[in-house]
């Protein structure tokens, strides 16, 4: 079973085996849960696009079509490469 030691700042270095368990990569955060029983269940915070969707929504903001996006990226390229 893997271990980790805590340091005197409160911080540990979860063991290579459990992050690739996890899929863990740096950066990525955890959550810790603890249960009735004194045990702590660490899991790793995933972002799913329901969680995220509609936040650049701003009421009253004029919508752009995908197509008038496209134009104003490509103007903006050929402008950086002058």
């Amino acid at each position: 079973m893997p271990l980790a030691t805590l340091t005197g700042k409160g911080q540990i270095t979860i063991p290579v085996s459990v992050r690739q368990a996890l899929g863990l990569h740096a950066g990525d955060k955890l959550e810790f849960v603890l249960n009735e029983n004194g045990e702590v269940i660490c899991k790793p915070v995933v972002k799913r696009v329901d969680d995220v969707f509609g936040r650049l929504h701003k009421p009253g903001r004029k919508t752009v079509s995908v197509e008038a996006m496209d134009a104003a990226i490509r103007r903006k390229l050929q402008e950086r490469a002058k």
